[in-house]
């Protein structure tokens, strides 16, 4: 889970620093970090699969 942490953080990282040069609009990066995310929160539910009741699920379909 760490590495999967650790990936995510330097995307996150990656997409900010685009943004913020200009190569990406704000739209794309936000959508580039929730997918990011969503991957995320498959990998934890693959390590976890007990700990499905997460609050910090997006159940609003986004």
């Amino acid at each position: 889970m760490e590495e999967s942490l650790q990936h995510f953080a330097s995307d996150v990282g990656i997409v900010c620093a685009l943004e913020a040069g200009g190569k990406i609009t704000p739209q794309e990066a936000y959508k580039q970090i929730k997918a990011r995310w969503k991957e995320l929160k498959k990998a934890k539910k693959a390590l976890y699969p007990k700990d499905n009741k997460d609050p910090d699920d997006d159940k609003s379909g986004d």
